[in-house]
């Protein structure tokens, strides 16, 4: 069992970084891979851990991320290329490279649920992170000089004004319900995030005040449209509590859109290319071997493949057109 790299996952759960856990599921020899072996595979494709050689890693590393990108587990198999029909419902992927090996590996990614931030103390903050403990989202709440017992709901509390180490991204709503008592300093921490959402829970009189405070105190009209004021759905004459419920309506309709996903440590994943040689898909941000021709980069998947190209490049020239 590779330890280590659970441990470094579970690490990385516990700070909301988006990940890729890869296991090698099956082999055939010659394979440098082994059934079990397991990899973390970040968002800018970094590895940590064991998958295989210089033909399976870059494979497994491009499909990891386009699994973080969507968010969905798949199979990948890499082997050669008279077998790949066999393989149905699986990423398949040729390994013309020298070995005649082939292996599967199962991707998993492991992303970030939605988080919300209810900073404040009132019936409002607390029916939003049960709400959002409900829909099994995160829910912090930020009770600046409050009491944890007063609130015994959210994965976590804290009772000072600090944002630092939540992990706040895109898939982050912040939402401050703190009465007047002190908005401005937590509108400007919150926008001292990446948070896809900063929302204020007041009346718009009440917001265009605090508005004029913080421009005031320095906060460009740029920085200000990110914040929603007043927060939430228009229910008309509400109670407080119920607050919670169109703030959180408000929320799950924007996460629907796209509004509220992702991460800003996500990588778009780089469109693929082809080795000349032997037809392998090739990341072009990852690939270690490359040559010039004609003012075009080409990439191989292995050294092999680029010592045949460098000698004899006419020979593969209608691939690379």
């Amino acid at each position: 069992m590779d330890v280590d790299v659970l441990a470094d996952a579970v690490a990385r759960a516990s700070r909301r970084e988006p990940f890729v856990l890869a296991t090698v599921v099956w082999r055939r020899g010659p394979s440098s891979g082994h059934v079990g072996s397991k990899a973390v595979i970040d968002a800018d494709g970094s590895v940590q851990g064991w998958l295989g050689g210089a033909c399976a890693a870059p494979t497994v590393v491009r499909e990891a991320r386009s699994a973080m990108a969507d968010g969905q587990p798949r199979l990948v198999f890499l082997g050669q290329s008279d077998e790949l029909d066999q393989r149905a419902d699986t990423v398949t992927v040729p390994m013309a490279c020298d070995s005649e090996g082939a292996m599967e590996v199962y991707l998993e990614p492991v992303l970030p649920r939605p988080q919300v931030v209810a900073i404040g103390r009132s019936p409002a903050v607390s029916s939003l992170a049960s709400l959002t403990i409900a829909l099994d989202w995160e829910a912090v709440v930020i009770d600046d000089g409050g009491n944890p017992d007063d609130h015994p709901h959210p994965d976590l509390v804290r009772t000072t004004l600090d944002l630092s180490g939540l992990g706040v991204d895109r898939s982050t709503a912040i939402v401050v319900g703190t009465q007047g008592n002190y908005d401005e300093a937590a509108i400007e921490a919150a926008l001292g995030t990446d948070a896809g959402y900063i929302g204020l829970v007041s009346s718009e009189k009440r917001a265009a005040s605090t508005f004029d405070l913080l421009r005031r105190r320095g906060v460009t009209d740029e920085q200000l449209s990110r914040v929603v004021a007043p927060a939430g759905l228009d229910l008309g004459a509400i109670e407080n509590a119920e607050i919670g419920v169109a703030v959180l309506a408000d929320l799950v309709a924007r996460r629907a859109t796209g509004q509220l996903s992702g991460s800003s440590r996500l990588s778009a994943a780089a469109a693929d290319a082809v080795d000349p040689v032997c037809g392998m898909s090739v990341d072009p941000l990852t690939a270690r071997h490359r040559s010039s021709r004609e003012g075009h980069d080409i990439v191989f998947c292995s050294a092999a493949c680029k010592a045949a190209y460098d000698a004899d490049p006419a020979a593969y020239q209608s691939a690379v057109d």
